[in-house]
């Protein structure tokens, strides 16, 4: 069994207003990321069941492709989307947040998860 310390795990910055560490196993990945105001998560899905908790700032999320129902995401406030579920999100105000994966996220292991670097 290894100890991992969060102060150790490399700080990636993916673009200029997202910021993120993550660690993961076999079957899981947990994520600590920090973004800036405005910085949109564009319409995307993957495979993998996500959990997401909020501890500073609004995270607003979109399903669907529907642009006209958001939800808000407060601080202490968590959200479970299920795996193959449309979604985009919105950042209000500086965002730091934790997102849980299962499985791990293999585009963000390999860097291929493109949608998010430009």
């Amino acid at each position: 069994m290894e100890k991992i310390n969060w102060n150790k795990v490399t700080v990636e910055q993916v673009n200029p207003k997202m910021k993120r560490q993550f660690i993961h196993g076999e079957k899981i990945m947990i994520a600590k990321m920090e973004f800036e105001d405005g910085f949109t998560v564009p319409w995307h899905s993957h495979e993998n069941e996500q959990i997401t908790e909020v501890f500073e700032g609004v995270l607003r999320f979109w399903f669907d492709d529907n642009e006209n129902d958001p939800l808000d995401l407060l601080p202490g406030e968590t959200i479970v989307i299920p795996g193959n579920r449309r979604h985009k999100a919105l950042m209000i105000g500086k965002v730091i947040e934790t997102d849980i994966f299962a499985p791990p996220r293999q585009d963000w292991i390999d860097g291929s998860d493109n949608y998010l670097r430009k």
